[in-house]
């Protein structure tokens, strides 16, 4: 069961990088930016406009902008960053996968999900993951590189502009809710997410305007930047993928959990949870016949009551999702239900995630499965 792939916590040094983006900088950066081109500074919160607002970047829309700066000011601050491949659509079209291509020939995945009264986009973090877990295909995939800020949020804004424009069954609509669990390891590339994410939740049109507590930012446990994120001031929901609630098995089917072991991932958790009153959620692949024991269930309850019984925590299990030519399958429902009943009989709120996207290859684990181009 063990993984013959390394734990990666940076990124090759011959990773190249993205030109810089409007996305990439604050707003006082901006105005620094467009003065350096010549500009007026206030030039910035127009281009802001264009883009987190009216959700455009084609100079020929920009009006307000003189003619003779619009293509200038798009052509250094917001070059094309992605290239989309192909989209795939399931749920009658409320569920499309992208596998869009970086400028480097990197390809990630974003999934936009509708759901009656809210839009959900699954954003990647990195092109691949470095946390090698046996059972997900992103991380059988290894690290290709960092993604940048700019390119993190160009994900959520194509999403937006297809709802905006009604492309997306279910006529016009806004993304409500972002998750960061698509590709990659979040706080392995730590500064860019947080860059992200604060242009997410940045009030138009200085970002996007979305509530932090629509946003969720997933790790496998990297406890000194679960400690970082407390700190931040951002309300986000904050889950932990643990899928073990021990160490024994944890070693194997989560490696970051040889440097950081289960108790000290929860108790980091728990203070996340504690300085920003924010709810965790503690994300459980359910495979058949490795972590769905009776008892490992009850050990998990056992644990998480431990740290506090103010409704802190919420489990999330997960049907494991098939990848091609994997071994591991998901647990037969009659166990899954007895893991549901005695976690909630210890007093944890628990419920089994919807699985969206199975069909294309789009659900949690799956990206990067078949992402040729």
């Amino acid at each position: 069961m063990t993984t013959s792939l390394p734990l990666v916590f940076d990124e090759p040094r011959r990773a190249k990088k993205p030109p810089r983006h409007l996305a990439d900088l604050s707003g006082e950066e901006r105005r620094t930016a467009v003065a350096a081109l010549g500009e007026p500074a206030f030039r910035a919160k127009q281009l802001s406009n264009h883009y987190f607002a009216r959700l455009t970047s084609d100079p020929a829309e920009m009006t307000d902008l003189p003619a003779a700066s619009r293509d200038k000011l798009v052509a250094e601050l917001m070059p094309p960053l992605l290239t989309r491949v192909r989209n795939l659509e399931c749920d009658d079209g409320q569920t499309r996968k992208t596998l869009w291509k970086l400028l480097d020939g990197s390809l990630v995945e974003s999934v936009l999900m509708r759901y009656p009264g809210r839009a959900t986009m699954c954003v990647s973090s990195q092109a691949g993951c470095g946390m090698a877990c046996p059972f997900c295909a992103t991380g059988q995939a290894g690290l290709t590189r960092n993604m940048t800020t700019a390119e993190i949020v160009e994900q959520v804004v194509d999403g937006a502009r297809a709802l905006a424009r009604g492309e997306v069954a279910g006529g016009p609509g806004r993304v409500s809710n972002i998750v960061f669990m698509g590709m990659g390891e979040p706080m392995a590339n730590y500064k860019a997410v947080i860059g992200a994410v604060r242009r997410f939740t940045d009030p138009s049109p200085e970002g996007l305007g979305i509530s932090a507590r629509g946003v969720t930012v997933s790790t496998v446990g990297l406890v000194p930047r679960i400690n970082q994120l407390a700190d931040e001031g951002i309300p986000v929901t904050l889950a932990l993928s643990l899928h073990a609630p021990d160490d024994e098995l944890r070693d194997e089917l989560v490696p970051i959990n040889n440097r950081w072991k289960v108790d000290e991932v929860l108790d980091a958790a728990w203070g996340y949870a504690e300085k920003t009153k924010r709810r965790v959620s503690i994300e459980y692949a359910m495979i058949r016949d490795i972590n769905d024991h009776a008892w490992r269930a009850d050990l998990l309850a056992e644990k998480l009551r431990a740290r506090g019984d103010w409704g802190w925590v919420h489990v999330n299990l997960i049907p494991l999702n098939p990848t091609p030519g994997s071994k591991w399958t998901a647990s037969d429902p009659a166990d899954e239900r007895e893991f549901v009943r005695r976690l909630q009989a210890g007093g944890i709120s628990t419920t089994v995630r919807d699985t969206r996207g199975q069909e294309i290859d789009g659900a949690c684990g799956q990206l990067a499965a078949a992402n040729k181009a």
